[in-house]
């Protein structure tokens, strides 16, 4: 039995893998201790599972792109009195193969074996290929 799962969550309003690591420098992404962070109403059930290694999966334009490792949950409580969570990030954000999604609201778990590779070592800091070639070569499969 694998012991760790992954989340997989829309990067709405980003759009490309720079725009999300730049939008994580900004403080109102950032906890106390200076980690991105991503808030959200529901509380994973699976956490031991998240936190045994897991990662959140961001798609960006329809294509999973990048991933980033989940560092711990922490309680959030509102300005309305509602506990929320917050999924606390790594700051590296790895690039991945691109895989298309398709919209979904919230975050699904994602299974190890189902999570897209990370590209190559020295891929990383490529340069993106251009939204739409980068999504035509995922459409058929050649990324």
């Amino acid at each position: 039995m694998d012991k760790t799962i992954n989340l997989i969550k829309l990067s709405v309003g980003t759009e490309t893998v720079e725009g999300l690591a730049a939008w994580q420098q900004d403080a109102r992404a950032r906890g106390k201790d200076g980690l991105p962070r991503h808030i959200t109403r529901m509380w994973p059930k699976r956490e031991a599972k998240l936190l045994n290694g897991g990662s959140i999966y961001w798609v960006i334009k329809g294509l999973v792109q990048c991933r980033q490792k989940i560092l711990r949950l922490d309680e959030v409580i509102g300005g309305d009195g509602i506990r929320r969570c917050a999924i606390v990030l790594q700051h590296d954000v790895h690039r991945t193969q691109s895989v298309l999604r398709r919209p979904f609201q919230g975050w699904r778990y994602l299974a190890a074996e189902d999570a897209p590779p990370d590209l190559p070592h020295g891929r990383d800091d490529e340069d993106a290929l251009p939204a739409d070639l980068n999504r035509a070569l995922a459409e058929i499969g050649v990324l």
